[in-house]
């Protein structure tokens, strides 16, 4: 990266197992969220703040200069179920599912992602993740397909 290069592009990630399925106990979650942010660090992805739900995960991250959200999103998932397939934390094979969302975050919302991200438990006592997915991607203009796992 060039020391004259300059961004500032928070991206809020969202990302599920392989078929929606709750396969992450309380304790896998934990772990794996602090593995998220010691690799986010290591590959110089600043990451605000990561939960990880039994079903899905959600990132707030400052796109690095020199990388591609699709980079982004392939090496947080890549890494991420490398590990916890080194680690068993699952029962049998773990993958996550297809896809990412990645939507935009201003400034002056920053502080209202991490709040919502770090609530993650109270928001799914009355939400599925599909329903929670399906209302991000409705609210940021693009068309609704519930096929995409």
């Amino acid at each position: 990266m060039s020391v004259h290069s300059y961004s500032r592009c928070w991206i809020h990630l969202v990302w599920g197992t392989l078929n929606r399925e709750r396969v992450l106990d309380r304790e896998a979650r934990r772990q794996i969220s602090r593995y998220l942010s010691a690799f986010a660090q290591a590959k110089e992805i600043p990451m605000v703040v990561n939960y990880v739900n039994a079903d899905h995960v959600h990132a707030l991250i400052d796109l690095p200069t020199g990388q591609t959200i699709e980079q982004v999103a392939q090496l947080l998932k890549g890494g991420s179920s490398h590990w916890i397939n080194e680690q068993g934390l699952v029962a049998g094979k773990f993958a996550w599912g297809r896809g990412y969302g990645a939507f935009s975050v201003s400034q002056s919302a920053l502080d209202s992602v991490v709040a919502y991200i770090n609530e993650q438990d109270e928001h799914h006592r009355t939400k599925t993740f599909t329903e929670e997915y399906e209302k991000f991607v409705q609210a940021y203009g693009l068309k609704w397909e519930p096929a995409n796992r």
